[in-house]
């Protein structure tokens, strides 16, 4: 055989060889897992979507310290939403197109979440919300799952409370947008249920200063208790028109004001009024035995130790969506299986007895929530403070 026959042989031979070795290679091989993460850190949800962006800022860099998944990184790419649709669907493209992300955690809010479901179904990403509205996971999206408590848990608890009470005529005050649709769909689909009726069905504009004519009516009615639908600053308007009018009965909020910054824009006038919310506001108050109190206790003393401030149920709902991707994660890497956004989605659907910030998660193929109203606890503002209201 000639030389120049043999180098020719060698220039088809060598470039097969290395294809074969390359796709030899383990299929689950990562340089760093991707997780992207879209939170409104800035904009008029801030108050939820910080603390969420900095919850998982220091889960990634707490676990990167530790050795990562496998021994590899797992690196965080972060864009802020602003609670903006349009801003929020051009930042997941550019999470799944150019990032080229696993899994997406978040968004912040609930119409925002609705605004990328299908994209996400589309593109087959799998994501974890941090958002609340039961139509996120209801009907169940295969891509699509979510830590906090739904709307119809944060009623339930509301409305057994007022069972309890004998309350029997309600006012409803809901803010017009994703969460505040949500949450005024439950409360009168529910109503009967708990022999309750829904007397008044008052709405406001997300960017509203002043209440004063929506609780005017509301006053006017038969009313034994108002439950006020939104997330900060609405409620704390809705608190202090309240009280300027003399208006009596019970104040009920949704739990998109678990954070003490709706006791700060209330101004006292929150005073007496309850939630539902997870148990991190009143995790000191909780029994030894709860099985969340260690998980509550260790996350509140790492973020308060490095932000300062005060841990709230909304930088939990990202704390539980960041660890429950990780433990998907290393799960499958565990198991040798290839990490993908497929793979990562199915080990999801896997996943039970998580111990959480928001309660102990058992997700399932027909349950993308995995909770249980359990999860959730009554609460009163009492002396500026979180109590235990049962």
């Amino acid at each position: 055989m000639t030389k120049s026959r043999l180098f020719r042989l060698a220039g088809i031979i060598l470039p097969m060889a290395l294809v074969i070795v390359l796709a030899a290679a383990p299929a689950y091989a990562h340089e760093e897992y991707k997780i992207g993460a879209i939170f409104a850190s800035t904009g008029p949800a801030s108050m939820l979507g910080l603390p969420e962006k900095n919850t998982v800022m220091m889960l990634e860099e707490a676990l990167n310290a530790a050795g990562g998944i496998g021994g590899k990184k797992v690196e965080i790419i972060f864009y802020n939403t602003e609670a903006d649709p349009t801003k929020t669907v051009t930042a997941v493209k550019k999470l799944i197109k150019k990032d080229k992300v696993e899994i997406i955690i978040g968004p912040t809010t609930s119409g925002t979440t609705l605004a990328i479901i299908d994209i996400i179904e589309k593109e087959k990403v799998p994501l974890i919300s941090a958002a609340a509205s039961v139509r996120i996971i209801k009907p169940v999206k295969p891509y699509v799952f979510k830590t906090p408590q739904t709307d119809v848990m944060a009623v339930e608890k509301i409305y057994e409370r007022l069972q309890k009470n004998g309350i029997k005529r309600v006012a409803i005050i809901t803010v017009a947008n994703g969460f505040g649709d949500s949450g005024r769909n439950q409360l009168k689909i529910l109503a009967s249920k708990y022999g309750l009726t829904v007397v008044a069905d008052e709405r406001f504009g997300k960017k509203d200063t002043d209440m004063t004519v929506q609780l005017t009516k509301i006053k006017g009615t038969n009313a034994q208790a108002i439950i006020s639908w939104d997330t900060n600053p609405g409620p704390a308007v809705i608190a202090k028109n309240r009280k300027a009018l003399g208006i009596k009965i019970p104040l009920y909020n949704s739990h998109g004001v678990a954070s003490k910054k709706f006791i700060e824009l209330s101004g006292g006038a929150a005073e007496g009024t309850y939630l539902p919310a997870g148990k991190l506001l009143v995790v000191d108050q909780l029994t030894k035995n709860d099985p969340q109190r260690k998980v509550l206790t260790d996350y509140k003393n790492s973020y308060e130790s490095k932000f300062g401030g005060s841990a709230n149920t909304f930088g939990g709902h990202a704390y539980d969506a960041f660890q429950i991707a990780v433990k998907a994660i290393q799960n499958l890497v565990d198991k040798k299986i290839h990490v993908n956004r497929d793979s990562i989605r199915d080990e999801l659907e896997n996943i039970t007895g998580f111990v959480g910030t928001g309660g102990i998660f058992n997700f399932s193929a027909k349950d993308h929530n995995g909770l249980t109203k359990e999860g959730f606890v009554l609460v009163e503002i009492e002396n500026g403070d979180w109590k235990l209201a049962e």
